[in-house]
């Protein structure tokens, strides 16, 4: 395996564009992308060991706090979805994940998300350190892509538009 392929993004299983996720427009409603990143996110987590197990074992799992969706063009109805998936920061007691949506057929970039994860107690309901053993999984997976650098999109903010 070559260092660009080692680097490489994780690849979720494929998805397809559901006709319950369609809107009137006639194309895949923001809501679903939103689905399908969060599919996405599991798949990923249960490639790292950390899936739904985590949390019925360990009392300890990752909630979302903020979700950035950037949407760039439409998917039509049952268009296949490929997708790629990663870490893109992390400390203590959080971790950023960046995702992107690709036609399947087509290999367009249809959308990317970006995550902000907070690390929970699940019977306290609070924001709890991330345990070591699990921390060394995350900034393992972090390093084998920080190589491929900041992705464009990461960081982004709403454009503020001035009343008038």
């Amino acid at each position: 395996m070559s260092a660009a392929e080692s680097a490489s993004p994780f690849r979720p299983p494929p998805q397809t564009v559901e006709d319950q996720w369609l809107d009137f427009n006639g194309h895949m409603n923001m809501a679903f992308y939103n689905v399908a990143f969060d599919r996405n996110l599991d798949a990923f987590f249960r490639h790292l060991g950390i899936g739904e197990h985590y949390g019925e074992a360990r009392r300890l799992s990752f909630f979302t706090a903020e979700v950035h969706v950037v949407y760039k063009r439409e998917l039509p109805p049952r268009a296949p979805i490929e997708s790629a998936i990663r870490l893109a920061g992390l400390d203590p007691k959080r971790i950023v994940m960046f995702g992107e949506l690709y036609h399947g057929t087509e290999g367009y970039l249809s959308a990317t998300s970006e995550q902000l994860l907070l690390h929970v107690h699940l019977d306290e309901r609070r924001v709890v350190p991330i345990p070591d053993d699990v921390f060394a999984i995350l900034k393992a997976e972090y390093d084998r892509t920080a190589v491929l650098g900041r992705p464009d999109a990461l960081g982004r903010s709403v454009m503020r538009l001035d009343p008038g």
